[in-house]
């Protein structure tokens, strides 16, 4: 009787030559079912099949040759799940593992190293070769394991080892010599290191590469004999030659450096990345809401500097860039096309000039008077497609008039009703009926959308009035019209410099209300250290609260130095002198936004609604007073809906209200 003591088990293995006939047995260092010879613990029921079993505890494999792998009965990681290396799969049981956390199943190890060392040239005799014609739909998701293309369009094998290789594939050298590194020999292997290939500067993180692992320097299979000459007439009229050199280059397409391999156009004096051949001539970005196009260089008659749309950073302007010379926006190619969720290809220039008019062929109101005051011709009356009564341009504000539009103060002259309580800016009057919305995934035009109750897709802020809804997809977006028509480089008047979008920028702290920035979407100087969070460059700049008659502005440093000055005036915390704040210089208080703003500050006020929570119809109101909410019982600082009958006394917190909890669960739409 043959006995293995395995260091994977503390008891004795009993090699056990026949099948089992009571039930099915498992493997526990692959987790296959056991065919054949294993070694098996009578006491607890582990079983090893006979290869993993007499599996070596040290492998020098062929296609990872910088260390050797070592067999562990488990996970090295104390967090995580490993993944193989050869499959792709986490290696839930036993594995190999290597110092550099590279690991495979012990199956892919020996699978790879018998098949991929020892029957590399055999494979092909005991296996048929398959055409892939015919089989398509069964081939869109599978992979050479080698080089990771598609099987589409190629022969290949699939032996029962649960793999594919392109016949071409099977055929590789397992060592090359190549021009571009002629130091040493290149060899087939395992990108470990996950090096980007030096000819087309793509990383291939799985599958087979060549590697000098002296020197770091990789090549994708499909790179080693990069074609003579491309042609694509969509993105450059004349063809590029390939030029092989063991030196630098600045690609005249992208403006990042490249090696090695580089294309020529002789008649326009280009030297490119081959990759950078078939860049898109017209892309749509979500970082702009024009078109923008690829240039090889940009002319700047004014001689001023440009920095890149999205990271910020100066733009080499004779390099590649993608460019719109209407707005003068600009941006690297490679934080153009960094995300493909960020843009999309336009085929065309015609589509191009057809994307650029969109909003000018369906305006948002039509004039039906006009005035001449000096030299100006004034649109004295409108027909706006969101109100039923024409409306007239007049000065006259009355204390406390809010938008309809985007439901902030109306201070200067306005478009009104002169039948009922309608108003709106002038500049919201003229919002387009279309609009492409940066920052957002799905491209296409959103619709403005009257009278909405909603919650902001970007800003997150509950909103009444005007909003930008996606028809394309269902995706149920709204964006507010402050959202919709903000800059991304943005002049702020509390600072002195421009600041510009973050997706994310950690380390600082917000300038408005003290708050961090880690993780949330910001505004950030490049020349200091100044930040606001993107909520806070919403604040308006005039702002009013039951507990001062007058407007408050807003400030963004405190001047006083007196200690005692530095208080809220509302909520009697004290303030940062640093962080911003709404003043009354009349009456000398000031205060923290958030006190003066509430949690509802784009709600209008004095906006009827109908809701399941109440017969009669109500409006929504700030008192200066606080009576107790009807549903819960706690005073009502805040927003709140009062019923329009005096005699009802019906009074609810907004978030109180059946209605609010659907909005903000769903984000959608309820009016």
């Amino acid at each position: 009787m043959e006995v293995l003591r395995h260091f994977s088990h503390e008891h004795p293995l009993i090699f056990n030559e026949e099948r089992s006939h009571e039930s099915e047995v498992y493997c526990s260092a692959c987790g296959e079912l056991v065919l054949g010879p294993r070694f098996s613990c009578m006491e607890c029921g582990f079983h090893l099949d006979k290869n993993c079993a007499e599996a070596p505890d040290v492998m020098n494999h062929p296609f990872h040759r910088n260390h050797n792998l070592e067999l562990k009965a488990s996970s090295p990681y104390d967090e995580g799940s490993p993944l193989c290396g050869f499959c792709n799969n986490i290696c839930w049981n036993f594995l190999y593992h290597c110092s550099c956390n590279f690991d495979f199943h012990t199956k892919c190890a020996f699978l790879s190293y018998k098949v991929l060392k020892n029957d590399f040239r055999e494979l092909q005799h005991l296996v048929p070769i398959i055409s892939s014609e015919g089989h398509s739909r069964e081939l869109e998701k599978a992979q050479c394991v080698a080089c990771q293309k598609s099987l589409l369009d190629s022969v290949y094998i699939s032996p029962d080892y649960g793999f594919h290789l392109h016949k071409k594939c099977l055929e590789l050298p397992r060592e090359i010599n190549h021009p571009c590194h002629r130091h040493h020999s290149l060899f087939l292997q395992f990108n470990s290191d996950h090096l980007p290939c030096q000819i087309c500067q793509e990383t291939q993180h799985e599958g087979l590469v060549y590697c000098c692992s002296i020197c770091k320097f990789v090549l994708h299979t499909g790179c080693v004999s990069p074609p003579p000459i491309i042609e694509d007439p969509s993105t450059h009229e004349h063809p590029f030659t390939r030029c092989l050199k063991n030196q630098s280059f600045n690609c005249d397409a992208c403006g990042t450096l490249g090696n090695y391999v580089s294309y020529n156009c002789l008649t326009c004096s280009l030297m490119v990345h081959k990759k950078c051949i078939t860049l898109p001539r017209f892309i749509k970005s979500i970082w702009h809401d024009h078109p923008i196009s690829h240039n090889y260089f940009v002319v700047d008659n004014e001689c001023t500097t440009r920095d890149c749309g999205f990271c910020h950073e100066d733009v080499n302007m004779e390099s590649g860039s993608y460019y719109c010379s209407k707005c003068k926006f600009i941006i690297h190619v490679n934080c153009a096309l960094q995300d493909a969720r960020w843009y999309y290809k336009i085929e065309s220039k015609d589509t191009v000039n057809a994307m650029s008019a969109v909003g000018a062929l369906d305006p948002s109101f039509f004039v039906t008077k006009m005035t001449k005051i000096g030299e100006e011709i004034i649109n004295a009356e409108i027909k706006h497609f969101s109100h039923q009564h024409n409306l007239v341009l007049t000065d006259e504000v009355k204390d406390r008039m809010y938008c309809d539009g985007c439901s902030q103060l109306i201070l200067t002259s306005f478009y009104g009703c002169l039948e009922c309580d309608f108003f709106l800016h002038k500049y919201c009057a003229k919002l387009p009926k279309k609009k492409q919305v940066i920052s957002l995934y799905h491209q296409d035009p959103l619709s403005l959308i009257p009278h909405c109750i909603f919650k902001c897709a970007l800003c997150r802020f509950m909103r009444s009035g005007f909003a930008y809804k996606c028809e394309v997809y269902m995706c149920n977006d709204l964006i507010c019209v402050r959202c919709a028509e903000i800059h991304l480089p943005y002049k702020s008047q509390g600072h002195k410099h421009p600041i510009h979008f973050y997706p994310q920028l950690n380390g600082l702290s917000c300038n408005a209300c003290g708050g961090s920035t880690d993780g949330v979407s910001i505004y950030g100087c490049k020349t200091c250290s100044f930040a606001v969070h993107y909520q806070c460059i919403l604040a308006p700049q005039i702002a009013w609260h039951k507990w001062d008659k007058h407007f408050l502005t807003l400030r963004y440093h405190e001047d006083n130095d007196y200690s005692r000055y530095h208080y809220c005036d509302i909520c009697e915390e004290k303030r940062s002198p640093n962080t911003w704040f709404y003043h009354c210089a009349i009456c000398d208080n000031s205060a923290h936004l958030h006190c003066v703003l509430g949690d509802y500050p784009f709600i209008k006020r004095g906006r009827t609604f109908i809701t399941n929570d109440h017969q009669h119809t109500l409006i929504s109101v700030q008192k200066a007073h606080h009576p107790k909410c009807c549903k819960c019982g706690e005073p009502c600082f805040d927003l709140a809906l009062e019923c329009l009958k005096e005699e009802c006394k019906y009074i609810s917190h907004w978030m109180c209200n059946s209605n609010y909890k659907i909005l903000w669960k769903d984000s959608k739409n309820l009016v």
